[in-house]
Formats: C-alpha cells, sequence, structure tokens
C-alpha cells in the first residue's frame, strides 16, 4: 500500500496486519527498543492512518434508555444476560421478570431497591420513569 490514506476497508484490514507483524516482532524481540528506526515511523504512521480511516467511519449511535423497560434490556444486553439469569440475580420468578419486560406488571418499591442495586441502575432515573 503505498497511498498515506486509507480509503476502504480492505486497505484498513491490510494496515492492521502489518500493524499486529510490527507489534508481534516488538513483544517477540523485548519492546519497541528492539525495532529499527524505519519500522518505528513506519508503525507510527500506520497507525495514524489507521486512527484516521475509523475516526472517519460513522458509528451507529446508542439510543439512551427512556423507559424502565429499556434499561432492564439494555443492562441485559450489557451484562449479557437472558431473561432467566436475570430472573435469578434480582431474586424474582421468570414469570414476574417477563410480565415486568412486557409492561404488565408495574414496578414496586422493592423490585426498585433490587435494579439500584443489583443492576446498578440511577435511583433518579428509577424515580422519573416508573
Amino acid at each position: 500500500m503505498k497511498t498515506e490514506k486509507i480509503n476502504t476497508n480492505k486497505e484498513y484490514e491490510e494496515v492492521m496486519k502489518r500493524i499486529e507483524k510490527l507489534l508481534q516482532k516488538s513483544t517477540q524481540n523485548g519492546g519497541f527498543d528492539s525495532l529499527a528506526s524505519d519500522e518505528v515511523q513506519n508503525l507510527q504512521k500506520l497507525s495514524l492512518m489507521a486512527e484516521k480511516y475509523e475516526d472517519s467511519l460513522s458509528m451507529m449511535p446508542i439510543k439512551t434508555p427512556t423507559t424502565l423497560v429499556e434499561m432492564i434490556r439494555y443492562k441485559m444486553f450489557e451484562m449479557n444476560l437472558k431473561q432467566k439469569q436475570l430472573a435469578k440475580i434480582l431474586e424474582i420468578s421468570e414469570a414476574r421478570i417477563s410480565e415486568l419486560l412486557s409492561g404488565k406488571r408495574k414496578l414496586n418499591i422493592e423490585m426498585a431497591k433490587k435494579l439500584h442495586v443489583k443492576l446498578n441502575i440511577d435511583a433518579h432515573f428509577i424515580l422519573e420513569v416508573a
């Protein structure tokens, strides 16, 4: 790759492979001091190119939860939990968590405390949206 700018994902992958090879070489030989000065300069150049390309990509924005159900689902995603696991953490039945997530059951104070303590959901958020 002779260009100073990455334009495609394929070029990006090639640059990342070259960066990885240089990083592996430095790791195997005891650090960056073991690289030749032209290799260090090349690594810096490639890293900056990769960073500029990554910054140019539009990332899908993460929607901020606005309801309690959205927040619980967000926490489930964040903690990689299934409903069954969440029910166990919250010390409630699977049916109850299902009812809460479907909107069939209202939040009580005991459940609000558990959501705050065990899922680290902000108490102010819980009070505002419940």
